[in-house]
């Protein structure tokens, strides 16, 4: 038992980072990372949930390997300043291992991706997870909560949207409101409506 007892607060805590960062402090509709494939596939129910689960694949592993680079070796090297460079190799490096995954299992999902999947290279949302875990100085374990609730509410938030515009699609709307601004709108409106969630968890 008290292995047990000591064990549990930190399964709470990494729990409730999960939540936060994947309610609370959504990748998109709190800190505007990855818009520009959030609007690309955001019509197309299939088309986005395939995303939403590359890119938090990419999140995962770009935050586990990331991480012990800027700690045992980026660091001890005196060589901080490299974080970003060093991130987008091992990020591109990534995306290439699922780009040639999803070609050779799923051709048609590959094509229907187009140029949005290269660009889960230089996706902020996939930069901003490990720059910030190692920029807030948070730990291993601290850092996989981030990954894994940025991934999370990236891959709810994208799926959510290309549903609603699914059904928006169907309605006739003013010549100004379609297409991207009413996309925009509509991410407006569900950004309004995850300020919700910010209460759940009381940070002290």
């Amino acid at each position: 038992m008290e292995i047990a007892d000591t064990t549990l607060p930190y399964i709470v805590a990494f729990l409730l980072a999960i939540v936060s960062s994947m309610l609370i402090d959504n990748v998109i509709l709190s800190r505007f990372y990855g818009i520009c494939s959030f609007i690309g596939v955001g019509d197309k129910p299939k088309s986005a949930f395939s995303m939403g689960v590359a890119v938090s694949f990419v999140i995962i592993m770009a935050a586990l390997v990331c991480w012990p680079i800027y700690t045992y070796i980026l660091k001890p090297l005196q060589i901080p300043f490299m974080d970003t460079l060093t991130y987008i190799l091992v990020i591109a490096s990534l995306v290439q291992i699922v780009g040639l995954f999803i070609k050779k299992y799923s051709p048609a999902l590959y094509r229907g991706f187009g140029i949005y999947l290269p660009l889960i290279t230089t996706n902020c949302a996939v930069l901003g997870v490990v720059q910030g875990n190692t920029d807030s100085g948070l730990s291993f374990g601290a850092s996989m909560a981030n990954a894994i609730g940025t991934s999370l509410g990236y891959l709810i938030v994208i799926v959510i949207f290309s549903f609603i515009r699914i059904r928006v699609s169907e309605y006739k709307s003013p010549k100004a409101f379609k297409g991207v601004a009413l996309a925009l709108i509509i991410a407006a409106i569900m950004s309004m409506a995850f300020v919700g969630f910010s209460g759940m968890v009381s940070v002290k």
